[in-house]
């Protein structure tokens, strides 16, 4: 079972969460064939998306997308082009990358030479999205991650990853505002310390009950909460590349529709294949345009 535990502490200086990941995991990683340095990356990448989902305070999704920009590389041409990877707040998540045959290395040196952004996009339109960048630094993701919560959100946070194989794990312990809790920097700072003893094995192995207890021993009471459930695969469906193609507009479509006599997408994260004929078109945008425009999504 994929879970996700969220926790907190009795003086309510610091919250956290573990999240533990196998269902679902080989096959999200079979859809493509990576080199065993760039799916470790995407492993951490899919069990670093759960922790990020804990600040997820409405319906939507967060994105978290690696663009190379080639001009920029120092070290090499070997590096990742593409990774993408998505959690909605139902916690389903998905990940994918483009990269050279072979791409080897750190996650600074697959991902030298490109942006990472961070992206929150709200299901209701009414909702701006927004967008942050992630500064490729450190030789984790978990470095980069940590930096971005320390300087865009001024959240001191810990956060540590683990693959191993088709197992996932993540911990993140994150404190909270002082003005609000009955504690003060001093007891974020010995929670802190303490968390940074947990290994890549205990994260992995220990149940979770026993990791928080032996991790959180010398420290107030560790209170664990409401267990979630986390899917991992992907989620695309006909209705979703229906939109897509609405979204690119009849004209697009018809052009397409005459080079090709049909309409073929195939999504990136799953290598699914979606077919619309010429006649297939014409309902959806027969459909499309008779909504009135406030019911679109």
């Amino acid at each position: 079972m994929n879970v996700l535990i969220p926790f907190g502490f009795e003086h309510q200086v610091a919250h956290g969460a573990v999240v533990r990941l196998r269902e679902g995991v080989a096959d999200m990683l079979g859809h493509r064939a990576y080199s065993d340095d760039l799916r470790t990356l995407l492993g951490e990448v899919m069990a670093a998306m759960p922790l990020l989902a804990t600040h997820l305070r409405f319906e939507g999704r967060i994105n978290l997308q690696f663009q190379s920009l080639p001009g920029t590389r120092t070290i090499r041409e070997s590096c990742a082009q593409l990774m993408v990877a998505q959690i909605d707040h139902r916690l389903r998540v998905r990940a994918m990358a483009k990269a050279p045959d072979g791409a080897q290395g750190s996650f600074r040196e697959l991902l030298e030479g490109g942006v990472l952004a961070l992206m929150v996009e709200p299901a209701d339109s009414k909702r701006a999205a927004s967008q942050a960048l992630v500064l490729i630094e450190g030789e984790r993701l978990q470095d980069a991650l940590q930096a971005y919560f320390a300087q865009s959100e001024q959240l001191p946070t810990l956060i540590r990853l683990a693959v191993r194989g088709d197992e996932l794990a993540g911990f993140m312990l994150q404190r909270l505002p002082i003005e609000s809790a009955r504690g003060n920097d001093e007891d974020w700072e010995h929670l802190r310390i303490l968390a940074e003893t947990l290994t890549a094995d205990e994260l992995l192995g220990t149940p979770v009950d026993r990791l928080l207890a032996n991790l959180f021993a010398d420290a107030p009471a560790v209170h664990r909460l409401e267990t979630q459930t986390v899917h991992v695969g992907c989620n695309c469906d006909r209705a979703g590349i229906a939109r897509l193609l609405i979204a690119l507009g009849r004209e697009e479509v018809d052009s397409i529709l005459a080079e090709q006599q049909q309409a073929s997408v195939t999504c990136e994260f799953c290598r699914r294949d979606y077919v619309f004929t010429p006649a297939q078109a014409r309902e959806l945008f027969a459909a499309a345009d008779s909504e009135p425009s406030g019911t679109r999504h």
